[in-house]
């Protein structure tokens, strides 16, 4: 039976880095997809993805709650995506007009406020927005894996929601983008 990523996490504190392996084993597809949604360039996500391990490695002794490693990567992956969108804007030519230029950056400011929001939900609620959406799975799925009641995932969940909603909400209307409507 695989260990849980709690015991790889103690492990790989404890003087066993080859056991790392299996969390990159466990986790490289799903990061891999979110990125690439994210970065829409297969070449690049596979790049973030690297990146986004190798800082999720050195950062380990940072990692308060091992038994969250997989938001927790989440949360890295996200700022890694953030990091390659900035530098292809900085490489990018001056568009072909001002107008796309600024529904591009837009749309950037509009997905980082969405991040934002994620990032500051409580752990539970935020494990659980993470592994519904960025990785697909249904809320059983979402409790299987986090050895929860079905209940208590569907609750998480809702209140993850509404806490998007009003963080979304409250930010001035040129900020926002409707994907709080979706909530």
């Amino acid at each position: 039976m695989d260990k849980t990523d709690q015991e790889y996490v103690k492990q790989c504190r404890n003087g066993h880095p080859d056991d790392f392996r299996f969390l990159v084993q466990r986790y490289q597809r799903p990061l891999f997809a979110y990125l690439a949604s994210r970065l829409r360039d297969p070449s690049q996500a596979e790049e973030a993805a690297q990146e986004s391990f190798v800082r999720a490695f050195f950062g380990l002794p940072k990692l308060n709650q091992p038994e969250s490693f997989h938001s927790w990567l989440i949360g890295i992956a996200a700022r890694v995506a953030h990091e390659f969108h900035r530098t292809e804007k900085r490489r990018a030519e001056t568009p072909a007009s001002t107008e796309a230029a600024a529904v591009e950056s837009a749309g950037e400011r509009e997905e980082y406020l969405l991040d934002e929001a994620i990032a500051a939900l409580p752990e539970s609620q935020r494990e659980v927005i993470l592994l519904r959406y960025y990785e697909g799975l249904s809320c059983q799925d979402v409790a299987d894996r986090l050895q929860t009641p079905l209940g208590t995932v569907t609750k998480n969940l809702s209140r993850a929601y509404a806490g998007l909603r009003q963080r979304l909400q409250s930010q001035p209307q040129t900020e926002r983008r409707n994907e709080y409507e979706l909530l």
